[in-house]
């Protein structure tokens, strides 16, 4: 009869034990290197109204979302994306600040994604937003942040792929195209569907040159001789200062020593009219997605009545953990807790024993024998939990170590 109630729903999971351990030491060590960045923490409301997270600010679709409604029928959402909710505080307690402004989160996103594909539905981001600054340098610092970032959690195998949305936007206002092309176009790139470009861009009444520089988004990936290959392709002011632009980023980011972790990619071009210039995505081994995404959205925090230039990034930690088990790296996570078993008749020098030793900062377990279990069976239970020294204090106040 208990059994539906000790199901989750579709699209969560629980995460205990060691798993937990490991999970929580990952985002600390991430939190750590964001504060060696500058970034300040902040928090935002799991659900806001629906309107802060729509189409035209990046979030998700609305039959994407999970809504429901307040008392006064309001449409309320859980969050499927926390940087509309950064840009909402920004432009309200941040209004006047001009400099630029460092904000890291961890939270956790919601998204009402179909059935029966595997994929959950809550997950858990770290991310950090960089505002009120429209350099390259910005773009550089926050990518190398996530570089730091997957470093000090152990990865050493992993890529940053860097797009450029102004170079496909240059290239569509060049070609003269009206959004319904632009839109099939942005599709077909997005599915990789470079065959199915090709023949789309033939029949498109546009000069040769044009076509000829969409047809070539399926080969427009790989180190700076891809840049210097896409400038060639096109004239545009807007497309030249975007490849300008990543041959600027890609300059910083040697000066910080991670240039081995980067590779260029134009044919990265977001669902989504939020990017406004740099894009990237890190992927390394036994993960099929994407263990971080990011890019920059000069226009969003304009939507909520702030003009500021920004940058940021979010760090999918499910995926991330995935990847970090599956490139078997180790975690290394404290298991220094000291069980203490103790007999009822030396409860008060169990219980002063146990004070003495927190005091002292190490972190102690409390446990009364009962008569139902030998300590055989405690010791089986101290190793399965990872406890690190398990002591027993006898009828007569003697101490002994079973473990440690």
């Amino acid at each position: 009869m208990y059994d539906k109630l000790l199901h989750t729903p579709e699209g969560v999971r629980d995460v205990y034990n060691s798993e937990c351990k490991e999970r929580n030491k990952v985002i600390e060590q991430i939190n750590h290197v964001l504060k060696r960045y500058g970034y300040s923490s902040i928090e935002t409301p799991t659900f806001e109204y629906i309107k802060i997270f729509n189409y035209d600010r990046g979030s998700a679709h609305s039959n994407e979302m999970y809504k429901f409604f307040d008392r006064n029928n309001n449409t309320l959402v859980l969050r499927p994306d926390i940087t509309p909710s950064v840009a909402r505080c920004v432009a309200k307690y941040y209004s006047d600040v001009d400099l630029p402004l460092r904000l890291c989160y961890t939270g956790k996103t919601f998204t009402n994604a179909a059935q029966h594909q595997g994929k959950l539905n809550e997950l858990t981001q770290i991310g950090g937003e960089f505002v009120n600054d429209d350099s390259s340098a910005a773009d550089a610092e926050i990518i190398s942040c996530v570089i730091s970032a997957l470093k000090e959690v152990g990865l050493d195998e992993f890529m940053i792929e860097i797009g450029e949305v102004e170079y496909f936007k240059g290239i569509i206002d060049e070609a003269g195209l009206d959004q319904e092309a632009e839109d099939k176009i942005k599709e077909l790139i997005q599915l990789k569907n470079f065959f199915g470009l090709t023949e789309y861009v033939s029949k498109l009444d546009i000069k040769p040159n044009m076509k000829k520089a969409l047809s070539e988004f399926n080969s427009l990936f790989g180190g700076l001789d891809m840049l210097d290959k896409a400038r060639s392709l096109v004239t545009n002011p807007q497309s030249i200062e975007a490849i300008d632009r990543m041959k600027r980023v890609h300059q910083a980011i040697t000066t910080y020593g991670y240039d081995k972790y980067v590779s260029f990619d134009l044919s990265q071009i977001n669902r989504y009219n939020y990017y406004t210039g740099i894009v990237f995505n890190g992927y390394t081994y036994g993960t099929g997605e994407a263990v971080v995404k990011g890019g920059r959205y000069n226009n969003l925090l304009s939507q909520f009545g702030k003009e500021a230039p920004s940058i940021g990034f979010a760090i999918y930690v499910d995926e991330l953990m995935n990847a970090i088990k599956r490139n078997d790296v180790e975690v290394e996570v404290d298991y220094s807790n000291k069980m203490l078993i103790y007999e009822i008749a030396a409860q008060k020098e169990a219980i002063q024993h146990a004070v003495h030793l927190r005091n002292k900062g190490i972190n102690v377990e409390l446990v009364r024998k009962s008569q139902r279990h030998d300590l055989d069976e405690y010791e089986a239970y101290a190793k399965k939990m990872h406890i690190k020294t398990l002591t027993y204090i006898d009828s007569d106040g003697n101490i002994m170590d079973i473990i440690g």
